[in-house]
């Protein structure tokens, strides 16, 4: 029998984590069937032997290459047998109610592409990724000068992170994050898998824009949370995630809004995020060598314990 849904696990250089996320999985109280289907990218930690002999039921697909983040889940989805599919970042823990929460909304709203739960950070806070609006030229201004924290209540400031709206509340929105994000298989056939284009970010807003572009609806809905351990320190990041961050929002703009909007509005936009990465560069020089170990996870939200440790800073790369 096919199971109700298949959730899909990249690691990358993340055994411990890795672990923890699947045993956290596995420790889910739900009527509901479930596969695990884990994609390694060429870690050199031991992951793929580690995951082999701890969890020898869940599928694994060990790659002889880092393909990044967009078709490493492409190649797990190919072998996915669910009614679901689960994007699960390797640096989260679920709750022991996430899958029977989230799977009986999506039962119960037929007209729902994607779902998404509330997605909280070591610290408690929320991640602000996991509701998100389009990040069209005007939102996307609005972000980086720092409008939508002068004017937090204000829809028109707070059009991509939608601060304005109560994280409690369950709504409608444009994008969810890929650290989780519970898709219907129907929607995947219809409007395809993630774009490999995407190295390792942006993706799921692309994913997102499609399934819209597409008819269904996308929702969140945080009557169940998990944690994401993302970030693991304020380090010294690698070029190559600086880089990846940036081209990822030139190639979502060039897809989905160049031929919306005037030449001029285009060239401010590149011009934007050209400056905006340049700044991090510089930024991220200056914080060689200035970072702080992260802090613990409040695992109380959980209702259950884990072992957060080996918290790599990035598991997406």
């Amino acid at each position: 029998m096919k199971p109700d849904v298949s959730i899909l696990i990249l690691n990358y250089k993340t055994q411990r984590l890795t672990l923890d996320c699947i045993q956290s999985v596995y420790d889910s109280e739900t009527n509901y069937s479930y596969e695990i289907i884990v994609v390694d990218n060429h870690s050199s930690d031991g992951s793929v032997e580690a995951v082999r002999e701890r969890f020898p039921e869940a599928k694994l697909i060990a790659n002889s290459e880092n393909v990044g983040f967009a078709k490493g889940n492409n190649q797990a989805m190919e072998i996915a047998d669910g009614r679901y599919v689960l994007l699960l970042n390797s640096d989260t823990v679920v709750r022991r109610d996430t899958l029977e929460t989230m799977i009986a909304f999506m039962d119960s709203r037929p007209d729902i592409g994607a779902s998404g739960c509330k997605v909280i950070l070591p610290d408690g806070s929320l991640d602000k990724a996991c509701k998100r609006g389009f990040p069209t030229p005007s939102a996307s201004f609005y972000y980086a000068f720092g409008f939508s924290k002068l004017f937090p209540d204000n829809p028109r400031f707070n059009g991509y992170q939608l601060g304005y709206l109560d994280p409690n509340d369950e709504y409608e929105v444009d994008c969810l994050v890929g650290a989780f994000m519970l898709v219907r298989q129907e929607t995947i056939r219809q409007v395809g898998g993630l774009d490999e284009t995407f190295f390792m970010y942006g993706e799921d807003l692309d994913w997102c824009y499609r399934i819209k572009e597409a008819g269904w609806k996308i929702y969140y809905y945080p009557r169940t949370l998990i944690i994401h351990l993302k970030g693991g320190s304020a380090r010294r990041r690698p070029l190559k995630i600086i880089y990846e961050f940036h081209r990822a929002m030139i190639l979502f703009h060039h897809k989905h809004y160049r031929r919306k909007y005037f030449f001029a509005v285009n060239g401010a936009v590149y011009a934007g995020v050209g400056v905006k990465f340049a700044t991090a560069l510089l930024r991220n020089a200056l914080t060689a060598g200035r970072g702080k170990p992260a802090p613990a996870p409040d695992l109380t939200a959980l209702g259950q314990t884990a072992n957060p440790s080996d918290n790599n800073s990035e598991v997406r790369l």
